[in-house]
């Protein structure tokens, strides 16, 4: 069997495939998303076939879709100005404990 190969530029080679072609329209306009979705059942037991009137049965029963939610930030515990200052004291003892001759008890 031989490999036919195709230059994409001087010096580069790449194998021939077959190719299919994108499957578009000859329209000058852009692709779009249409609403219409295979009938979906909710949670409240109809099945839909628009997006929109799906997703806003669940926004009103307080769901959560996966992938578009935008939950705020959450604060590091660590990043407290208290815990901070704990975890410094503590590196601050521990140093002082060892520059002082301690040393840990080996098991």
């Amino acid at each position: 069997m031989s490999v036919k190969l195709v230059e994409v530029e001087p010096g580069r080679w790449r194998v021939d495939r077959c190719r299919t072609p994108v499957a578009r329209s000859s329209l000058p306009m852009p692709a779009v998303i249409s609403d219409e979705m295979p009938p979906t059942e909710q949670v409240d037991g109809r099945f839909y076939t628009s997006k929109a009137a799906f997703r806003a049965v669940g926004r009103a029963n307080g769901l959560t879709e996966v992938g578009n939610e935008k939950f705020k930030p959450k604060a590091r515990g660590t990043a407290a100005p208290e815990v901070k200052r704990k975890r410094r004291e503590a590196l601050g003892r521990a140093v002082a404990r060892y520059k002082a001759g301690e040393r840990p008890r080996r098991g």
